[in-house]
């Protein structure tokens, strides 16, 4: 179970005489539960239109099921974050069954190799990547397919009529 889940929030400016039917505003956006969605919802609003929580209302929040999560895929991830330094913007690979999974890893990532928070991290974007499209190094290696790992320190099992339950010596682990 992952600690994200995709919101769809659909929110709007409240209805006034001067505009009667005001423009819908969609946003699809990773939170852990519909109350923190629809706060990231009024806070990206606020910076893209002349929009605020106080002079506008939601009008749905929709739980986004991934459509194949059985399937392994490639994710793309656009974000923009904010380092102690100033504003930056970068693009990540990730592979992963489902794009909550793939932002979570991502939140992770930027946690551990930037130190950046949770609120100081922005998605842009999020997009399912084909493997001749992938860019980065890390995941390529992972698309070849005579992908194989070696398997060290197997334990060979001798045939059941010659196995005990206690032995003298320790068994060996390397061919």
């Amino acid at each position: 179970m992952a600690r994200f889940n995709e919101y769809q929030v659909v929110g709007r400016k409240l209805p006034s005489e001067q505009d009667a039917a005001p423009k819908l505003f969609r946003m699809r956006i990773f939170a852990p539960n519909t109350v923190v969605a629809k706060s990231r919802f009024w806070y990206f609003l606020k910076k893209l239109r002349k929009v605020k929580k106080a002079a506008g209302e939601i009008v749905s929040v929709n739980l986004i099921a991934e459509k194949r999560p059985e399937q392994i895929k490639n994710f793309g991830i656009w974000i923009r974050y904010d380092s102690r330094s100033g504003t930056h913007n970068m693009y990540k690979e990730y592979r992963a069954m489902a794009r909550v999974e793939a932002v979570e890893t991502c939140y992770q990532d930027m946690a551990a190799r930037h130190r950046a928070r949770f609120r100081s991290v922005q998605i842009i974007r999020v997009a399912e990547v084909k493997d001749a499209d992938v860019r980065r190094q890390y995941i390529k290696q992972i698309l070849s397919p005579k992908l194989a790992f070696p398997l060290p320190h197997r334990l060979q099992t001798p045939p059941k009529a010659k196995r005990s339950l206690y032995v003298a010596k320790r068994p060996s682990t390397f061919y």
